[in-house]
């Protein structure tokens, strides 16, 4: 009997398959793999079962019980009598491009450390290539590989009501992802607040569209609740239908979140802050908590880990493995209402076990994932497809043109020899914009580096007609002369950026970006020293972490050699030296204010209220 290979869901073919795992698990069917290990861990109770057997058909398991006690045929067995088997480890919120990798290399990175599912937040990609976007999230999967992918279509694409980007999603879209196939499970992270609650923003109705698509489809509405803390904000966030919040940045937030019936999803550097107070509390049901990543690179993922990291780390703070484990596991399918086939060792999912030889460390000895050995150790042994990516995936910077030093000119009134200019630093989440006062030469504002006043751009690059919009920033960029550092990843509009100490230095580092299809380039008086290639969307590259992380070191190396410049604000995420978290710093949601977007018609400047559509000049 010929059934299908199970990697797409789609309701057919889960039917036809559960079918046989029903005579499999009756032992009328023979199994393809019984896996016996010395103690399991039921998620459901957890508690721990000693010397089990899970026995599995094509991709699934359809039968678990003490050794011994199945009374089919099976084709192969294993045995690891001193190991401890624990559901593969899933994320309720990530975004893959975040990694810098494609699929197909994530998984290779990921499986090793035990993550052999995530629900991918889809508001990246999806902004460079809107149309394609699911098309995308499948082509791995599709090739074989075995680290699975449940796609949650962004509610930010594009961002806010003031960005337009390679994607535009609302009611139409979002219900025809929902219904093409049972991969596509949610609606990611609903971040444009003021789009939920004032019916005058310009995207008000796009993203009450997508929501009711969602609810129509019985999928899930994600959320992105940052700074919002007090009693009717939080009533308000929970009674418009968002299930959940990853901005969990205190205990005291994440307290009200649980108590208004929302979902929270801790990140591992909120760990601190979080975690010892639910604890304190004594917190008798997690089921409304999972730890998940958001972002981490390929780089940091190398050095400390992906669900596995997040895993013992909540160990480490003291929750109980068991319960982190489900926190991992049980708790984020559940929410996204995938448990049917992930999340647990039990008959009719995915075969995804994790085999520790120490479960307070998280020390993993092997991984299976599709019932398939992909890894032992930190060795991946799973396939590795080598995906011909098509050019709308692998040729998205669509600048139009190179650019100048003239196109990055402030230009001042006339007859002034100074001006009052707007500043922003990274992540500015002030109810205002900073002002100051600059000189003005042959009619062009200038920076002040002794005040750590530099120049930012942002270029548009989706519309071909090489728009850019220049302004001054504080606390950020190169001292050096003729410096400049540009980059293809500007979350969430991924338009490309470049702060400078020279206007010709930042035109000779996006001109270098447009040739290499993004990623990251770094120019140090007047020389390029240094390049990172993300050549799939401007956002990811289809090689191993390992040589990413190898060209990223160099990056890092050549960045040592040059002074940047520093103002604290208010997230610590921003920190002195090489800065690449201002990758976050073009971010227009919750808690930002004044934002720096591409220039438009609404916005020429640049310069935008994401709360209440005001525009400013940059300078005057």
């Amino acid at each position: 009997m010929s059934l299908p290979n199970d990697l797409i869901l789609s309701a057919k073919d889960d039917i036809a398959i559960r079918q046989d795992l029903v005579l499999v698990a009756l032992g009328k069917r023979p199994a393809d793999l019984a896996i016996r290990v010395g103690r399991l861990l039921n998620v459901h109770t957890r508690m721990w079962a000693l010397d089990q057997e899970i026995v599995v058909k094509g991709r699934r398991i359809a039968w678990v019980g003490p050794a011994g006690q199945y009374k089919g045929e099976v084709a192969g067995r294993v045995h690891y009598p001193d190991l401890s088997a624990v559901p593969g480890f899933g994320e309720v919120h990530k975004h893959i491009e975040s990694t810098h990798l494609t699929p197909e290399y994530e998984a290779a990175l990921v499986l090793p450390r035990g993550n052999t599912w995530t629900c991918e937040a889809s508001h990246e990609f999806a902004n460079v290539d809107g149309p394609n976007n699911t098309a995308f999230w499948k082509t791995a999967r599709s090739h074989g590989v075995p680290h699975k992918v449940f796609i949650q279509p962004g509610s930010a694409v594009p961002p806010s009501g003031w960005e337009s980007t390679g994607g535009h999603y609302g009611y139409e879209e979002q219900r025809g992802f929902l219904t093409e196939d049972l991969s596509v499970v949610s609606l990611d992270e609903v971040m444009d607040w003021p789009a939920v609650w004032d019916p005058q923003n310009p995207a008000y109705e796009r993203i009450w569209g997508m929501i009711r698509a969602t609810v129509e489809q019985r999928g899930v509405v994600e959320g992105h609740g940052a700074g919002l803390v007090e009693a009717h904000e939080t009533s308000a966030f929970a009674a418009s239908g968002i299930s959940s919040d990853h901005e969990i940045w205190s205990f005291e937030d994440g307290w009200e979140k649980i108590n208004r019936g929302i979902f929270i999803e801790i990140r591992p550097y909120n760990f601190p802050e979080v975690l010892p107070g639910l604890l304190e509390r004594g917190l008798p049901d997690w089921c409304n908590i999972a730890f998940t990543t958001d972002d981490r690179s390929a780089s940091e993922t190398l050095r400390i880990g992906a669900s596995d990291y997040n895993l013992r780390s909540a160990i480490e703070h003291g929750v109980p493995p068991e319960t982190a484990i489900q926190c991992v596991t049980l708790n984020p399918a559940r929410h996204m209402r995938i448990d049917a086939w992930v999340g647990s060792i039990t008959p009719g999912r995915y075969a995804d076990l994790v085999l520790l030889d120490d479960v307070g460390s998280v020390s993993i000895s092997a991984v299976y994932a599709d019932g398939l050995l992909v890894s032992e150790g930190k060795q991946y042994l799973g396939p590795q497809p080598d995906i011909s990516w098509p050019e709308w995936a692998s040729e998205t910077l669509n600048i139009g043109r190179l650019l100048t030093a003239a196109d990055f000119a402030v230009r001042a009134p006339s007859d002034r020899h100074s001006v009052q200019a707007a500043l922003l630093r990274p992540f500015h989440w002030n109810q205002d914009f900073l002002t100051t006062e600059l000189k003005v030469e042959n009619g062009e504002v200038q920076r002040d580096t002794a005040r750590k006043i530099t120049k930012f751009a942002i270029i548009d690059r989706y519309s071909g007609n090489g728009k850019l919009a220049s302004m001054f920033w504080l606390g950020c960029g190169p001292a050096d002369p003729d410096t400049a550092l540009a980059c293809s990843v500007a979350h969430d509009s991924h338009n490309v950026w470049t702060v400078g100490s020279s206007d010709r230095a930042m035109a000779m580092a996006v001109n270098h970006l447009q040739e290499i299809a993004g990623g990251w380039v770094l120019v140090h008086r007047g020389e390029i020293v240094a390049e990172v290639c993300y050549e799939i969307g401007g956002l990811m590259t289809a090689r191993s972490a390992e040589e990413l992380d190898r060209e990223m070191q160099q990056l890092y190396s050549a960045a040592e050699k040059i002074e940047w410049m520093y103002e604290p604000s208010a997230t610590k995420i921003w920190k002195p030296g090489f800065p690449e978290t201002l990758i976050f710093a073009t971010l227009t949601c919750l808690p930002w204010r004044w934002v720096f977007v591409a220039p438009s018609d609404e916005v020429p400047s640049g310069l935008v209220n994401v709360n209440t559509g005001q525009s400013h000049p940059v300078v005057w």
